[in-house]
């Protein structure tokens, strides 16, 4: 019996593992899983609302724990794997344990990257009692048992992460500043204005932001812990939380001399440059010179590394990338190459802003086509420029139906309930909304049910409202009064 052995039971080590297990109903593969944290396998992606405590560690549960024992899966949870041995196939736990293999899927993550500044890490090589990083379930439980003693919090970095978790504790009531070295707030997606904007609905929603700032020492104050700034400035902090970024986890895969770059390289079937047995999704695997940090790409690998296993011919040709900020009061679709030189006659650049209310949409077009985009503040055409973008779909003739919907011809956002049975309403998990009509018809009567049938809303969630707004549409008028339709959160 061919035997896979998974190390990483993050995002996408669980999701191939239901991915692989799904194409071998007859149970001739033997899997293993081999997980460094002590959970069960949990949606990342929605950590800040646990911060912020809107959801529970129960909540974001991705694959019950039921599941493996009766898909015939052997998880074992809290095991770190110390090496791998190629030549005989085989991994040595940090128990002492050997594990032989005949494919080896490492899906081992990144782990969060901590500057080198005075006073994070004690001699020991240990973070400061004070100092958190914002990566794990572990790290959020860790922040939450501390909050008793925080009454104000500094979040050293002005990106996804850190932005997630400035949000969450100052939903908790802690007084919080971002402190971010760039000149705009999530560089690398958003443009000047883009940046403005958003800091100004964070600073409306209780989050200091200081921009341009460079971090010299977290420190000893007369009143408590400071960080000193290179200007001179000391912000008191009861808690300093690093989210400078993250770094892939492929310490493993370096000391089994595997091909790395900044990641472990891979072909198109997510094999190993190096080794035809190994094999490497998500975070830690880089395809064609490309890293990606968000679970839609790690998904997507994870079914075609599935069905490559299987026998299957699919090959991975790279992800068109959304990033999507996930925190309270705060919607953020960011798409694509945004950073472009408005006088290139080739492109047509759209904008519309209105800072007071939080909004700013820009969409870049080339060839009739969308490829690129900033939508904050919950535009209601967020979901069909996302759709033009991935599908490379023409833009409509008016183009100011991708900002105010209903315009001209139309083509701007419609009701979900209008909208095709092709029409992906769940980008994480590529649920068309035909199968969450089907889902409706074989008798789901919740987002909850939705998300049971079909994984719609169980990735970023910002699918929800269109998922119950096609679940409202699909009920029969006469099962109204029985029928539980969820309002979105």
């Amino acid at each position: 019996m061919t035997h896979v052995v998974v190390v990483g039971h993050g995002m996408a080590g669980a999701r191939f593992v239901q991915e692989l297990r799904a194409r071998d109903p007859e149970r001739r593969l033997r899997i293993t899983v081999l997980g460094a944290e002590p959970e069960a396998a949990y949606n990342r992606v929605l950590l800040s609302s646990v911060l912020a405590g809107s959801l529970t560690p129960a909540e974001i549960e991705t694959v019950p724990s039921a599941w493996y024992a009766a898909e015939d899966v052997e998880l074992r949870t809290g095991v770190e794997v110390a090496r791998i041995d190629r030549r005989r196939r085989r991994v040595l736990t940090s128990a002492g344990e050997y594990i032989d293999y005949d494919h080896l899927v490492l899906a081992t993550g990144s782990r969060a990257w901590v500057p080198p500044i005075d006073g994070l890490v004690r001699d020991d090589g240990e973070l400061d009692d004070d100092v958190a990083v914002f990566r794990t379930l572990g790290d959020c439980r860790q922040m939450l048992s501390r909050l008793g003693r925080v009454r104000r919090a500094v979040v050293l970095g002005g990106g996804l992460l850190g932005l997630e978790a400035a949000r969450g504790l100052a939903g908790r009531g802690v007084d919080v500043e971002v402190v971010h070295p760039a000149d705009r707030l999530m560089e690398r997606q958003l443009d000047l204005d883009a940046g403005r904007v958003l800091a100004r609905t964070l600073r409306s929603l209780g989050v200091r932001v200081r921009l341009g700032a460079q971090a010299v020492r977290y420190d000893d104050g007369p009143g408590g812990r400071v960080l000193v700034l290179g200007d001179g400035a000391r912000l008191p902090a009861d808690l300093l939380v690093v989210a400078c970024g993250v770094r892939p986890n492929t310490g493993l895969a370096v000391a089994a001399r595997l091909e790395v770059g900044r990641a472990i390289v891979v072909d198109d079937r997510l094999t190993s440059v190096t080794d035809p047995a190994v094999h490497a999704i998500g975070e830690c695997a880089q395809h064609a010179g490309q890293v990606y940090g968000l679970v839609a790409p790690a998904w997507e690998q994870a079914a075609v590394l599935a069905d490559v296993l299987t026998g299957g011919a699919a090959r991975y040709g790279g992800s068109a990338v959304v990033t999507r900020l996930k925190a309270a009061d705060v919607d953020l679709a960011a798409m694509g190459d945004t950073d472009v030189d408005d006088l290139d006659e080739e492109l047509e650049v759209l904008r519309f802003a209105d800072p007071a209310r939080g909004t700013y949409q820009k969409i870049v077009i080339r060839d009739e086509r969308v490829t690129g985009a900033i939508m904050l503040g919950g535009p209601e055409t967020v979901g069909t420029v996302t759709q033009l973008f991935d599908r490379a779909e023409l833009v409509p003739l008016d183009r100011r139906a991708l900002i105010f919907p209903g315009v001209a011809d139309g083509a701007g956002a419609v009701d979900p309930a209008d909208l095709p049975d092709d029409h992906t309403v769940c980008r994480c998990n590529g649920v068309s909304c035909g199968q969450i009509r089907t889902a409706c018809l074989g008798g789901a009567r919740t987002v909850a049910d939705i998300a049971a049938k079909t994984r719609a809303t169980t990735g970023c969630g910002g699918c929800r409202s269109d998922v119950a707004a096609l679940l409202a549409a699909a009920q029969p008028a006469d099962n109204e009064a029985q029928t539980t339709v969820e309002v979105p959160a």
